[in-house]
């Protein structure tokens, strides 16, 4: 079963990366806040990262700050195309759907169902 992972990161600006296992690489999504039940949080496709970032905690190189682990678990995959994203988690903190829809001008959104 995939993994997936969200970190707190503090740079340039406080925000939460949210990776999910996608073979050999974590696709990534920033979000400006914190998982919330039922809100609708901005997020920016990122780029892919390293497999490494799962299980990573600490200072990052090139002066990028520090990550923190904000929660961490499975996921099965239920829809992915290029403008949708819908898995079911089972996490730490967060269990339940997540949806991830592209809208206009590339600006992706993520919905979260269930937050504990």
């Amino acid at each position: 079963m995939p993994r997936f992972v969200i970190l707190e990161h503090d740079h340039p600006q406080l925000h939460w990366d949210f990776m999910l296992e996608a073979k050999e690489v974590l696709r990534t999504w920033k979000l400006d806040m914190p998982p919330q039940v039922g809100q609708t949080i901005n997020a920016e496709l990122s780029f892919d990262h390293r497999l490494i970032y799962l299980d990573y905690e600490g200072p990052l190189s090139n002066n990028r700050g520090s990550a923190t682990r904000w929660d961490t678990g499975t996921f099965n995959w239920q829809n992915d195309t290029k403008d949708h994203v819908l898995i079911d988690l089972k996490g730490n903190r967060c269990s339940g759907a997540v949806e991830l829809r592209r809208g206009s001008n590339d600006q992706w959104q993520a919905l979260f169902t269930a937050v504990q």
